[in-house]
Protein backbone atom coordinates (compact mmCIF):
# COMPACT_ATOMS: atom_id res chain seq x y z
CA UNK A 1 0.00 0.00 0.00
CA UNK A 2 1.49 3.51 -1.09
CA UNK A 3 1.73 6.06 1.41
CA UNK A 4 -0.87 7.73 -0.77
CA UNK A 5 -3.58 5.44 -0.27
CA UNK A 6 -2.71 4.90 3.65
CA UNK A 7 -5.66 5.18 5.92
CA UNK A 8 -4.97 7.96 8.59
CA UNK A 9 -5.36 6.28 11.82
CA UNK A 10 -5.62 8.31 15.38
CA UNK A 11 -4.82 5.96 18.22
CA UNK A 12 -6.55 8.12 20.87
CA UNK A 13 -5.87 7.42 24.55
CA UNK A 14 -8.34 8.03 27.05
CA UNK A 15 -6.53 8.57 30.46
CA UNK A 16 -7.19 9.50 34.10
CA UNK A 17 -5.01 9.18 37.20
CA UNK A 18 -3.11 6.55 35.08
CA UNK A 19 0.83 7.31 35.37
CA UNK A 20 1.90 3.86 36.57
CA UNK A 21 0.59 2.23 33.74
CA UNK A 22 0.09 4.85 30.66
CA UNK A 23 3.81 4.86 29.96
CA UNK A 24 3.34 0.75 29.74
CA UNK A 25 0.25 0.79 26.96
CA UNK A 26 2.28 3.34 24.93
CA UNK A 27 4.98 1.12 24.43
CA UNK A 28 3.16 -2.16 24.04
CA UNK A 29 2.04 0.02 20.35
CA UNK A 30 2.80 -2.09 17.66
CA UNK A 31 5.41 -0.23 15.62
CA UNK A 32 4.55 -2.17 12.31
CA UNK A 33 1.36 -0.28 11.90
CA UNK A 34 3.10 2.50 10.67
CA UNK A 35 3.91 0.58 7.75
CA UNK A 36 0.38 0.08 6.41
CA UNK A 37 -1.27 2.99 7.98
CA UNK A 38 -0.67 6.94 8.06
CA UNK A 39 -0.96 6.55 12.37
CA UNK A 40 -1.05 9.47 14.54
CA UNK A 41 -1.38 9.20 18.35
CA UNK A 42 -3.30 11.49 20.79
CA UNK A 43 -3.27 11.30 24.47
CA UNK A 44 -5.78 13.09 26.52
CA UNK A 45 -5.23 13.27 30.17
CA UNK A 46 -8.73 14.06 31.84
CA UNK A 47 -7.72 16.37 34.72
CA UNK A 48 -6.14 13.90 36.62
CA UNK A 49 -4.76 14.49 40.28
CA UNK A 50 -1.51 12.48 39.68
CA UNK A 51 1.49 13.06 36.53
CA UNK A 52 -0.33 11.07 34.03
CA UNK A 53 0.33 13.71 31.38
CA UNK A 54 3.74 14.21 32.31
CA UNK A 55 4.97 10.47 32.65
CA UNK A 56 2.86 10.17 28.80
CA UNK A 57 5.10 13.18 27.68
CA UNK A 58 8.28 11.46 29.02
CA UNK A 59 7.75 8.59 27.38
CA UNK A 60 7.34 9.84 23.81
CA UNK A 61 9.72 12.34 23.93
CA UNK A 62 11.91 9.40 23.93
CA UNK A 63 11.57 8.70 20.46
CA UNK A 64 8.25 7.46 19.68
CA UNK A 65 7.92 6.28 16.26
CA UNK A 66 4.97 8.52 14.96
CA UNK A 67 3.39 12.01 15.28
CA UNK A 68 1.89 12.19 18.54
CA UNK A 69 0.32 14.81 21.06
CA UNK A 70 -0.39 14.70 24.90
CA UNK A 71 -3.43 17.00 25.64
CA UNK A 72 -5.02 17.16 29.27
CA UNK A 73 -8.89 18.97 29.78
CA UNK A 74 -8.39 21.88 32.05
CA UNK A 75 -11.37 20.54 33.92
CA UNK A 76 -12.21 16.71 34.26
CA UNK A 77 -15.10 16.08 31.14
CA UNK A 78 -15.70 12.64 32.34
CA UNK A 79 -15.12 9.12 30.45
CA UNK A 80 -17.36 10.42 27.88
CA UNK A 81 -16.48 13.85 27.61
CA UNK A 82 -13.08 12.89 27.23
CA UNK A 83 -14.21 11.13 24.46
CA UNK A 84 -15.69 13.53 22.68
CA UNK A 85 -12.77 15.93 22.53
CA UNK A 86 -11.03 13.51 21.07
CA UNK A 87 -13.48 12.61 18.33
CA UNK A 88 -13.89 15.58 17.70
CA UNK A 89 -9.72 16.53 16.91
CA UNK A 90 -10.10 13.58 15.10
CA UNK A 91 -12.97 15.13 12.79
CA UNK A 92 -10.88 17.71 12.69
CA UNK A 93 -7.90 16.57 11.21
CA UNK A 94 -9.08 14.78 8.74
CA UNK A 95 -8.65 11.22 9.94
CA UNK A 96 -9.83 8.16 8.68
CA UNK A 97 -10.07 6.11 11.62
CA UNK A 98 -9.76 6.67 15.26
CA UNK A 99 -9.10 3.52 17.89
CA UNK A 100 -10.43 4.28 21.15
CA UNK A 101 -7.27 2.62 23.60
CA UNK A 102 -7.74 3.05 27.51
CA UNK A 103 -4.69 4.24 29.63
CA UNK A 104 -4.96 1.47 32.25
CA UNK A 105 -4.21 -1.64 30.03
CA UNK A 106 -6.98 -2.96 30.45
CA UNK A 107 -7.22 -3.47 26.70
CA UNK A 108 -3.86 -4.96 24.93
CA UNK A 109 -2.37 -2.78 22.78
CA UNK A 110 -1.43 -5.58 20.14
CA UNK A 111 -4.19 -6.18 19.07
CA UNK A 112 -4.63 -2.17 17.16
CA UNK A 113 -3.77 -3.85 13.96
CA UNK A 114 -6.53 -6.20 14.22
CA UNK A 115 -9.27 -3.94 14.99
CA UNK A 116 -7.81 -1.53 12.35
CA UNK A 117 -7.62 -4.01 9.55
CA UNK A 118 -11.47 -4.42 8.28
CA UNK A 119 -11.32 -0.17 7.49
CA UNK A 120 -8.45 -1.48 5.04
CA UNK A 121 -10.95 -3.78 3.02
CA UNK A 122 -13.82 -3.60 0.98
CA UNK A 123 -16.66 -3.91 2.12
CA UNK A 124 -15.19 -1.38 4.99
CA UNK A 125 -17.21 -1.45 8.17
CA UNK A 126 -18.52 1.87 10.54
CA UNK A 127 -17.52 0.08 13.50
CA UNK A 128 -14.83 -2.43 14.92
CA UNK A 129 -16.02 -3.49 18.84
CA UNK A 130 -12.79 -5.77 20.29
CA UNK A 131 -15.26 -7.99 22.02
CA UNK A 132 -14.51 -10.21 25.24
CA UNK A 133 -17.39 -12.42 25.15
CA UNK A 134 -17.10 -13.97 21.61
CA UNK A 135 -15.13 -16.46 23.10
CA UNK A 136 -16.64 -16.13 26.75
CA UNK A 137 -14.44 -18.36 28.94
CA UNK A 138 -11.62 -16.48 27.55
CA UNK A 139 -13.02 -13.68 29.17
CA UNK A 140 -13.38 -15.49 32.77
CA UNK A 141 -9.86 -16.75 32.50
CA UNK A 142 -8.44 -13.22 31.87
CA UNK A 143 -9.31 -12.41 35.23
CA UNK A 144 -12.88 -11.04 35.03
CA UNK A 145 -14.50 -11.23 37.73
CA UNK A 146 -17.62 -13.21 37.63
CA UNK A 147 -20.18 -10.62 38.77
CA UNK A 148 -19.24 -8.06 36.21
CA UNK A 149 -18.99 -10.49 33.72
CA UNK A 150 -22.96 -12.00 34.79
CA UNK A 151 -23.50 -8.15 34.83
CA UNK A 152 -21.73 -7.85 31.21
CA UNK A 153 -24.04 -10.54 30.40
CA UNK A 154 -27.30 -9.69 31.37
CA UNK A 155 -26.69 -6.10 30.25
CA UNK A 156 -25.98 -7.09 27.19
CA UNK A 157 -28.56 -9.78 26.80
CA UNK A 158 -31.16 -6.88 27.51
CA UNK A 159 -29.79 -4.26 25.70
CA UNK A 160 -30.23 -6.85 22.39
CA UNK A 161 -33.67 -7.35 23.08
CA UNK A 162 -34.50 -3.67 23.51
CA UNK A 163 -32.66 -2.48 20.44
CA UNK A 164 -33.11 -5.31 17.69
CA UNK A 165 -29.42 -6.25 17.74
CA UNK A 166 -27.27 -9.27 18.46
CA UNK A 167 -24.19 -7.88 19.91
CA UNK A 168 -21.94 -9.95 22.05
CA UNK A 169 -20.94 -7.68 24.68
CA UNK A 170 -22.32 -3.56 24.93
CA UNK A 171 -19.60 -2.97 27.09
CA UNK A 172 -16.34 -3.37 26.07
CA UNK A 173 -14.18 0.28 25.95
CA UNK A 174 -11.70 -0.86 22.67
CA UNK A 175 -13.36 0.22 19.65
CA UNK A 176 -12.80 1.36 16.55
CA UNK A 177 -14.53 3.99 14.21
CA UNK A 178 -14.54 5.47 11.07
CA UNK A 179 -14.97 9.21 11.04
CA UNK A 180 -17.15 9.71 8.91
CA UNK A 181 -19.90 7.41 11.02
CA UNK A 182 -19.02 10.08 13.51
CA UNK A 183 -19.39 12.56 11.74
CA UNK A 184 -23.16 11.59 10.69
CA UNK A 185 -24.07 11.06 14.98
CA UNK A 186 -24.42 13.91 17.04
CA UNK A 187 -22.02 11.74 19.79
CA UNK A 188 -21.30 15.60 21.00
CA UNK A 189 -24.92 15.50 22.97
CA UNK A 190 -24.55 12.19 24.83
CA UNK A 191 -23.88 11.48 27.94
CA UNK A 192 -20.18 12.69 29.75
CA UNK A 193 -20.44 9.47 32.07
CA UNK A 194 -19.47 6.14 31.64
CA UNK A 195 -22.66 5.05 29.28
CA UNK A 196 -21.56 6.85 26.25
CA UNK A 197 -20.43 4.04 25.26
CA UNK A 198 -24.11 2.34 25.16
CA UNK A 199 -25.82 5.90 23.78
CA UNK A 200 -22.93 6.06 21.00
CA UNK A 201 -24.44 2.17 19.98
CA UNK A 202 -27.67 3.36 20.08
CA UNK A 203 -26.44 6.10 17.90
CA UNK A 204 -24.53 4.20 15.27
CA UNK A 205 -27.76 1.26 15.33
CA UNK A 206 -30.62 4.27 14.35
CA UNK A 207 -28.27 5.34 11.29
CA UNK A 208 -27.72 2.12 9.94
CA UNK A 209 -24.41 1.99 11.14
CA UNK A 210 -22.53 -1.38 10.44
CA UNK A 211 -20.50 -2.44 13.76
CA UNK A 212 -18.73 -5.40 13.06
CA UNK A 213 -17.16 -7.84 16.13
CA UNK A 214 -13.80 -9.39 16.63
CA UNK A 215 -12.42 -11.00 19.76
CA UNK A 216 -10.11 -9.96 22.14
CA UNK A 217 -8.46 -11.20 25.17
CA UNK A 218 -9.38 -10.29 28.57
CA UNK A 219 -6.82 -8.59 31.27
CA UNK A 220 -7.42 -7.70 34.57
CA UNK A 221 -4.90 -6.10 36.56
CA UNK A 222 -4.14 -3.69 39.59
CA UNK A 223 -5.73 -0.78 37.30
CA UNK A 224 -8.56 1.09 39.67
CA UNK A 225 -11.93 0.97 38.39
CA UNK A 226 -13.38 4.44 38.23
CA UNK A 227 -16.94 2.75 37.80
CA UNK A 228 -19.68 2.85 40.18
CA UNK A 229 -21.34 -0.80 39.30
CA UNK A 230 -25.11 0.01 40.56
CA UNK A 231 -24.94 3.29 38.79
CA UNK A 232 -23.73 2.25 35.45
CA UNK A 233 -25.92 -0.53 34.93
CA UNK A 234 -29.60 1.64 35.86
CA UNK A 235 -27.55 4.60 33.56
CA UNK A 236 -27.29 1.95 30.78
CA UNK A 237 -30.94 0.24 31.42
CA UNK A 238 -32.40 3.66 31.20
CA UNK A 239 -30.68 4.99 28.50
CA UNK A 240 -31.82 1.62 26.06
CA UNK A 241 -35.05 1.71 27.52
CA UNK A 242 -35.52 5.20 26.18
CA UNK A 243 -34.08 4.29 23.09
CA UNK A 244 -36.50 1.58 22.36
CA UNK A 245 -39.20 4.39 23.49
CA UNK A 246 -37.88 6.80 21.23
CA UNK A 247 -37.98 3.97 18.13
CA UNK A 248 -41.86 3.13 19.22
CA UNK A 249 -42.16 7.09 19.10
CA UNK A 250 -43.15 7.90 22.12
CA UNK A 251 -40.38 10.04 23.57
CA UNK A 252 -38.12 12.51 22.01
CA UNK A 253 -34.67 13.01 22.34
CA UNK A 254 -32.62 14.87 19.79
CA UNK A 255 -29.29 12.57 20.22
CA UNK A 256 -31.18 9.40 18.90
CA UNK A 257 -33.42 11.58 16.14
CA UNK A 258 -31.44 9.29 13.55
CA UNK A 259 -33.56 7.68 10.58
CA UNK A 260 -32.35 3.93 9.89
CA UNK A 261 -33.60 3.92 5.96
CA UNK A 262 -32.72 0.09 6.34
CA UNK A 263 -35.79 -0.38 9.39
CA UNK A 264 -38.53 -2.92 7.52
CA UNK A 265 -41.27 -0.91 6.94
CA UNK A 266 -44.63 -2.07 7.83
CA UNK A 267 -47.61 -0.96 5.70
CA UNK A 268 -50.77 0.47 7.64
CA UNK A 269 -52.99 -1.57 4.87
CA UNK A 270 -52.24 -4.70 6.90
CA UNK A 271 -53.88 -4.09 10.43
CA UNK A 272 -56.64 -1.27 11.56
CA UNK A 273 -55.36 2.08 10.90
CA UNK A 274 -56.65 5.34 9.68
CA UNK A 275 -55.29 4.58 5.92
CA UNK A 276 -56.82 1.43 5.96
CA UNK A 277 -60.32 2.51 7.21
CA UNK A 278 -60.24 5.54 4.59
CA UNK A 279 -59.45 2.89 1.74
CA UNK A 280 -62.70 1.31 2.57
CA UNK A 281 -64.20 4.22 2.77
CA UNK A 282 -63.56 5.86 -0.48
CA UNK A 283 -66.33 4.28 -3.31
CA UNK A 284 -64.85 2.64 -6.52
CA UNK A 285 -64.11 4.94 -9.52
CA UNK A 286 -64.57 8.28 -7.36
CA UNK A 287 -62.43 11.57 -7.53
CA UNK A 288 -60.29 11.97 -4.86
CA UNK A 289 -58.49 15.05 -3.15
CA UNK A 290 -55.92 13.44 -0.75
CA UNK A 291 -54.32 16.62 1.28
CA UNK A 292 -51.20 15.85 3.47
CA UNK A 293 -50.33 12.68 0.82
CA UNK A 294 -47.34 12.38 2.07
CA UNK A 295 -45.23 9.49 0.40
CA UNK A 296 -48.51 9.17 -1.72
CA UNK A 297 -48.77 5.10 -1.06
CA UNK A 298 -52.56 5.56 -0.41
CA UNK A 299 -53.07 7.59 -3.52
CA UNK A 300 -51.68 5.51 -5.18
CA UNK A 301 -53.63 2.52 -4.02
CA UNK A 302 -56.72 4.18 -4.54
CA UNK A 303 -55.77 4.42 -8.37
CA UNK A 304 -54.47 1.29 -8.65
CA UNK A 305 -56.92 -0.77 -6.68
CA UNK A 306 -60.05 1.24 -7.31
CA UNK A 307 -59.74 2.96 -10.56
CA UNK A 308 -60.19 6.70 -8.53
CA UNK A 309 -59.31 10.02 -10.18
CA UNK A 310 -56.55 11.20 -7.45
CA UNK A 311 -55.28 14.55 -7.12
CA UNK A 312 -52.36 14.46 -4.62
CA UNK A 313 -51.19 17.43 -2.90
CA UNK A 314 -47.74 18.21 -0.02
CA UNK A 315 -45.89 20.42 0.53
CA UNK A 316 -42.67 18.98 -1.42
CA UNK A 317 -41.58 20.79 -4.33
CA UNK A 318 -40.28 17.41 -6.64
CA UNK A 319 -42.69 14.26 -5.80
CA UNK A 320 -44.75 12.28 -8.23
CA UNK A 321 -47.56 9.66 -7.45
CA UNK A 322 -47.61 7.09 -9.84
CA UNK A 323 -51.16 7.40 -11.56
CA UNK A 324 -52.34 10.37 -9.85
CA UNK A 325 -52.08 14.16 -10.64
CA UNK A 326 -49.53 16.02 -7.80
CA UNK A 327 -49.49 19.54 -6.86
CA UNK A 328 -46.85 20.90 -4.45
CA UNK A 329 -48.91 23.55 -1.91
CA UNK A 330 -48.33 24.62 1.49
CA UNK A 331 -52.14 24.62 2.81
CA UNK A 332 -51.40 27.14 5.63
CA UNK A 333 -51.54 29.63 3.25
CA UNK A 334 -53.45 28.53 -0.07
CA UNK A 335 -55.02 25.67 -1.49
CA UNK A 336 -54.62 23.57 -5.14
CA UNK A 337 -56.40 24.10 -8.22
CA UNK A 338 -58.49 21.13 -8.25
CA UNK A 339 -62.10 20.50 -10.12
CA UNK A 340 -63.62 21.64 -6.43
CA UNK A 341 -67.48 20.92 -7.72
CA UNK A 342 -67.04 17.43 -8.77
CA UNK A 343 -64.97 15.94 -5.90
CA UNK A 344 -66.48 13.01 -4.20
CA UNK A 345 -63.92 12.63 -1.33
CA UNK A 346 -61.32 14.44 -0.02
CA UNK A 347 -59.00 13.20 2.48
CA UNK A 348 -57.14 14.77 5.25
CA UNK A 349 -55.61 11.69 7.06
CA UNK A 350 -53.32 13.40 10.29
CA UNK A 351 -53.10 16.83 8.69
CA UNK A 352 -55.13 19.25 10.87
CA UNK A 353 -52.51 18.96 13.47
CA UNK A 354 -50.12 20.23 11.77
CA UNK A 355 -51.31 23.64 10.58
CA UNK A 356 -50.91 26.96 11.97
CA UNK A 357 -54.49 27.78 11.81
CA UNK A 358 -56.88 24.62 11.62
CA UNK A 359 -60.00 27.03 12.00
CA UNK A 360 -59.56 28.67 9.36
CA UNK A 361 -58.33 26.19 6.81
CA UNK A 362 -62.11 24.29 7.49
CA UNK A 363 -63.15 28.11 6.46
CA UNK A 364 -61.49 28.32 3.32
CA UNK A 365 -62.11 24.42 2.72
CA UNK A 366 -65.74 24.93 3.21
CA UNK A 367 -65.93 27.75 1.25
CA UNK A 368 -64.20 25.83 -1.78
CA UNK A 369 -66.55 23.20 -1.78
CA UNK A 370 -69.57 25.14 -1.33
CA UNK A 371 -72.17 23.92 -4.07
CA UNK A 372 -70.60 20.51 -3.99
CA UNK A 373 -73.54 18.24 -2.19
CA UNK A 374 -71.88 15.04 -2.90
CA UNK A 375 -68.74 15.52 -1.18
CA UNK A 376 -67.01 13.61 1.76
CA UNK A 377 -64.38 14.78 3.82
CA UNK A 378 -62.40 12.35 5.61
CA UNK A 379 -60.32 13.48 8.89
CA UNK A 380 -58.28 12.54 11.23
CA UNK A 381 -55.98 13.08 14.17
CA UNK A 382 -54.12 11.61 17.09
CA UNK A 383 -56.17 11.94 20.34
CA UNK A 384 -53.43 13.46 23.16
CA UNK A 385 -55.68 11.86 26.38
CA UNK A 386 -54.53 8.20 24.99
CA UNK A 387 -54.08 6.42 27.65
CA UNK A 388 -50.44 6.42 27.65
CA UNK A 389 -50.05 9.69 26.98
CA UNK A 390 -52.29 10.18 30.16
CA UNK A 391 -49.97 7.49 32.60
CA UNK A 392 -46.56 9.79 30.79
CA UNK A 393 -47.55 13.07 32.01
CA UNK A 394 -48.83 11.47 35.31
CA UNK A 395 -45.29 10.38 35.37
CA UNK A 396 -44.47 14.15 34.71
CA UNK A 397 -42.80 12.93 31.50
CA UNK A 398 -44.48 15.51 28.27
CA UNK A 399 -42.55 13.92 25.23
CA UNK A 400 -42.37 14.94 21.61
CA UNK A 401 -40.97 12.33 19.35
CA UNK A 402 -40.33 11.72 15.58
CA UNK A 403 -43.98 10.34 15.12
CA UNK A 404 -47.23 9.96 16.57
CA UNK A 405 -49.49 11.93 18.91
CA UNK A 406 -46.94 14.02 19.83
CA UNK A 407 -44.95 14.52 16.94
CA UNK A 408 -42.72 16.99 17.40
CA UNK A 409 -43.82 18.90 14.13
CA UNK A 410 -47.43 19.09 15.71
CA UNK A 411 -49.00 23.07 16.01
CA UNK A 412 -52.10 21.93 17.65
CA UNK A 413 -53.21 18.53 19.90
CA UNK A 414 -56.83 17.50 19.92
CA UNK A 415 -58.37 15.07 22.22
CA UNK A 416 -61.48 12.90 20.78
CA UNK A 417 -64.15 15.35 21.95
CA UNK A 418 -62.25 18.59 20.74
CA UNK A 419 -61.50 17.47 17.01
CA UNK A 420 -65.51 16.88 16.37
CA UNK A 421 -66.15 20.10 18.88
CA UNK A 422 -63.80 22.15 16.36
CA UNK A 423 -65.44 20.40 13.08
CA UNK A 424 -69.00 21.16 14.07
CA UNK A 425 -67.60 24.57 15.21
CA UNK A 426 -66.48 24.88 11.44
CA UNK A 427 -69.70 24.19 10.13
CA UNK A 428 -69.24 20.50 9.39
CA UNK A 429 -71.89 18.02 9.63
CA UNK A 430 -70.31 14.52 10.94
CA UNK A 431 -72.16 11.65 9.30
CA UNK A 432 -69.60 8.94 11.02
CA UNK A 433 -66.85 8.59 13.33
CA UNK A 434 -63.97 5.56 13.49
CA UNK A 435 -61.33 5.39 17.18
CA UNK A 436 -58.66 3.91 16.05
CA UNK A 437 -56.50 1.71 17.94
CA UNK A 438 -52.33 2.01 18.39
CA UNK A 439 -50.30 1.24 15.53
CA UNK A 440 -48.48 -1.55 17.43
CA UNK A 441 -47.11 -3.19 14.18
CA UNK A 442 -44.96 0.12 13.54
CA UNK A 443 -43.22 -0.24 17.02
CA UNK A 444 -42.89 -4.74 17.33
CA UNK A 445 -43.63 -5.51 13.80
CA UNK A 446 -46.53 -7.04 12.28
CA UNK A 447 -47.05 -10.33 14.38
CA UNK A 448 -49.65 -12.27 15.92
CA UNK A 449 -48.55 -10.47 19.44
CA UNK A 450 -49.08 -7.05 17.74
CA UNK A 451 -52.72 -7.93 16.10
CA UNK A 452 -54.11 -9.24 19.12
CA UNK A 453 -53.35 -6.01 20.80
CA UNK A 454 -54.36 -3.90 18.00
CA UNK A 455 -57.86 -6.33 18.12
CA UNK A 456 -58.05 -5.62 21.96
CA UNK A 457 -56.72 -1.76 21.52
CA UNK A 458 -59.89 -1.49 19.02
CA UNK A 459 -62.28 -3.12 21.61
CA UNK A 460 -61.13 -0.71 24.35
CA UNK A 461 -61.41 2.53 21.92
CA UNK A 462 -64.95 1.47 20.88
CA UNK A 463 -66.33 1.60 24.47
CA UNK A 464 -64.12 4.19 25.78
CA UNK A 465 -62.81 5.95 23.11
CA UNK A 466 -61.52 9.18 25.32
CA UNK A 467 -59.51 6.83 27.20
CA UNK A 468 -58.35 4.02 24.32
CA UNK A 469 -58.64 5.84 20.98
CA UNK A 470 -55.20 6.42 19.91
CA UNK A 471 -57.06 8.37 16.48
CA UNK A 472 -60.43 9.74 15.93
CA UNK A 473 -61.39 9.75 12.28
CA UNK A 474 -64.83 11.27 11.07
CA UNK A 475 -66.47 11.08 8.20
CA UNK A 476 -68.07 14.69 7.51
CA UNK A 477 -70.19 17.12 4.59
CA UNK A 478 -70.12 20.58 4.59
CA UNK A 479 -72.66 22.58 5.21
CA UNK A 480 -73.59 24.87 2.55
CA UNK A 481 -72.82 28.15 3.03
CA UNK A 482 -75.27 31.12 3.56
CA UNK A 483 -74.02 33.39 0.26
CA UNK A 484 -74.61 29.76 -1.70
CA UNK A 485 -77.85 29.17 0.04
CA UNK A 486 -78.98 32.68 -0.70
CA UNK A 487 -78.39 32.45 -4.74
CA UNK A 488 -79.85 28.94 -4.93
CA UNK A 489 -82.79 31.19 -2.98
CA UNK A 490 -83.20 33.62 -5.26
CA UNK A 491 -82.13 31.29 -8.07
CA UNK A 492 -85.19 29.22 -7.57
CA UNK A 493 -87.89 32.34 -6.80
CA UNK A 494 -90.87 32.95 -9.17
CA UNK A 495 -90.61 36.53 -10.32
CA UNK A 496 -91.22 39.21 -8.76
CA UNK A 497 -94.82 40.58 -8.94
CA UNK A 498 -95.24 43.58 -9.89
Amino acid sequence: MSSSTKLKVLVFIVAYNAEKSIASVIERIPRQLSQNYDLSLLIIDDSSKDNTQAVAQNCLEKGFWCPFMVLRNPENQGYGGNQKVGYHYAIENGFDVVVLLHGDGQYAPEYLPTLIEPFAEQGKPDAVFGSRMLNRRDALKGGMPFYKFAGNQILTAMQNRLLGSQLSEFHTGYRAYSVTALQKIPFDLNTDDFHFDTEIIVQLFFSGARVVELPIPTFYGEEVCHVNGLRYAWDVTKASVKARLIRMGIFFDPKFALQNKATNYVSKFEFQSTHSVAFVQVPERSMVLDLGCADGYLSERLHREKDCVVFSVDVPQEQTVAGCSYQSCDLNTSLPNVPWDRLDMVILLDVIEHLNNPEMFLEHLRAKLSGNDKVKIIVSSGNVCFFITRFMMFLGQFNYGRRGILDITHTRLFTVSSLERLLRYAAYRVEDRRYIPAPFPLAIGLNAFSRFMVGVNGVLARLMPGLFAYQSLYVIRPRPSIDWLLQQAVESAPGLRK
